[in-house]
């Protein structure tokens, strides 16, 4: 029997006159206890045809089509019926939670309105519903955590409570947004055992939406492929993997960064070091500021990096690799040596770095969050000429032209602004930022986490192509360890603000050391033995 039927849904949005199809003539359908995944790329209609199932959509929409849960018509139902299934009967589980819990409020306060609301509980009734929920998805000492705020908690913790709060009130189905796409692989993989667990235990549907297909693969037991807001390939998990018919789901099962590095050329020269690098951040208490200890971010590290050459920094959120990075590029105070081509800069003023600047260049994880809105995209990537004068009598909008076409970008985009381009076109834009200045170490901080997988091979391609064509010595951060290994020549391996592992990327992926190199490894690449939904 279906849980919810989906029949021939088609959304559209009204802006400013024009119209834009999201979804069209969309079915399928989900069976008690049964795991169905959404896949496809960004703007391929995932997230709004699962809003559309309960109107969570804004007014600018129009739906058609039907949408039943048990029999009941959810499109154009009214606001009391709507009122009674979000919530109680299907509950959302959202991809950031630090954007979907409030920052001002506690997690009892939070968790509490829920179960007020929907359950009628009071008082003492709710502080035992919240401790229940928060055992149950894992949360340690839970007692200790009421009075804790959102930023006060880890991302895997911002996520269990977010979990907490869709089940507060016994959902029967729950639908999960890319809730893993921002989490450690370690991280990823507890969080998808606890959603198989909780729709076991408490016999739960589950709505899955998500790019990454190796979550699908061993987590959902039917595919829905959408493209263009279309579904153009639906079956069970193990038949589409198997046997792919669509061209589409051909190129996502494809889509995974590959291959390797061009080896470095024996005569490169080291471009950065570090020699027993610290980064200790003291900790403060009274109205006096009085040092009683310090969080140790980064202890005693050593590294090199040679012109052409990657060195991957992997480990789990809060083991320093940022930090590192950070400190590297003299951001953030530290102790110890750092060496910019042989000179030691680690005491340097601000005056005597600033010509370094151009030669050291980040791109972030959130092109999006780095880029100015209210910037033009030749604006944004010409800034950095003017600041640093690189190069007064050249012609700057043929220079952001050139580096538009290089990172793969149409030159005539350059009047648009960031929220005209898509993720993988911001990211773009983000490294020509960069290049256009002609670095000579780059960090790239999660640059493709956020990513299509689709996306995530181009972007690993140019990166590959701009090193290749300019010598460029890179920092690469991140928790995908597929793309480490597609892009680095060395890896360390992070915990605790220490280097645990250090070596060639072929030692660390195919010969791990440490207990802690195996866990990651297992968790990125084995999650067929994480148990299936």
């Amino acid at each position: 029997m279906s849980v919810l039927e989906v029949n021939n849904l088609s959304v559209s949005f009204r802006q400013d006159g024009a119209e834009t199809h999201a979804v069209r003539n969309v079915s399928f359908d989900i069976a008690k206890g049964e795991t169905v995944a959404l896949v496809g790329e960004s703007g391929s209609g995932k997230s709004v045809t699962a809003l559309s199932t309960v109107a969570l959509l804004p007014d600018s929409a129009t739906i058609s089509g039907s949408i039943t849960y048990h029999g009941a018509q959810m499109v154009n139902a009214d606001e009391k019926e709507l009122r009674r299934v979000r919530g109680n009967d299907i509950s959302f589980i959202f991809q950031e939670p630090m954007t979907s819990l409030n920052p001002l409020h506690t997690l009892e306060k939070q968790l509490s309105e829920s179960i007020t609301l929907h359950q009628g509980l009071t008082g003492s009734a709710v502080r035992e519903r919240i401790l229940e929920l928060l055992n149950k998805v894992g949360i340690r000492d839970p007692e200790t955590r009421l009075s804790s705020y959102p930023h006060q908690l880890s991302g895997g913790q911002r996520q269990r409570v977010m979990i907490a709060m869709a089940l507060a009130n016994g959902p029967e189905l729950l639908v999960a947004d890319e809730p893993t796409t921002a989490l450690d692989v370690t991280i990823q993989a507890q969080i998808l055992e606890l959603l198989a667990e909780l729709k076991r235990t408490e016999e739960m549907s589950l709505l899955f939406i998500t790019h990454d297909l190796g979550i699908v693969r061993k987590f959902a037991d039917r595919v829905c492929v959408m493209k263009d807001g279309e579904i153009v390939e639906t079956g069970p998990a193990t038949e589409v993997f198997a046997n792919p018919q669509h061209p589409y789901t051909q190129m996502l099962l494809a889509a995974e960064p590959s291959g390797h590095p061009d080896p470095v050329p024996e005569q490169s020269e080291e471009v950065v070091s570090t020699k027993d690098l610290r980064i200790w951040f003291p900790i403060h208490r009274g109205l006096m500021r009085r040092t009683v200890g310090h969080v140790k971010a980064v202890n005693e590290a050593s590294i090199s990096v040679r012109s052409g050459e990657t060195l991957g920094i992997v480990g789990e959120s809060g083991s320093g690799k940022t930090t590192l990075a950070l400190a590297i590029m003299r951001l953030i105070s530290s102790q110890g040596g750092i060496h910019y081509k042989g000179q030691n800069i680690q005491g340097w003023k601000s005056r005597q770095l600033r010509p370094l600047r151009r030669d050291m260049q980040i791109v972030f994880q959130d092109p999006y969050g780095s880029l100015s809105p209210r910037m033009t995209i030749e604006q944004i990537v010409a800034e950095g000429l003017g600041v640093h004068g690189v190069e007064p009598g050249k012609d700057k909008r043929q220079m952001v032209a050139d580096i538009l076409e290089e990172v793969g970008l149409d030159p005539a985009m350059m009047h648009r602004y960031p929220h005209e381009f898509s993720g993988g076109q911001r990211q773009r834009i983000a490294i020509a930022r960069a290049m256009i200045l002609r670095p000579k170490l780059m960090v790239l901080d999660e640059p493709t986490s956020a990513l299509d997988m689709t996306v995530q091979v181009q972007i690993v391609d140019l990166l590959r192509e701009l090193q290749r064509k300019y010598g460029l010595a890179y920092l690469f951060i991140s928790h995908d360890l597929k793309v480490v290994r597609a892009l680095s020549h060395k890896v360390i391996v992070m915990k605790q603000g220490d280097i645990v592992e250090a070596g060639s990327s072929d030692q660390i992926f195919n010969d791990p050391q440490t207990d802690y190199t195996r866990a990651l490894l297992a968790a990125a690449f084995d999650l067929a033995e994480h148990p299936a939904a």
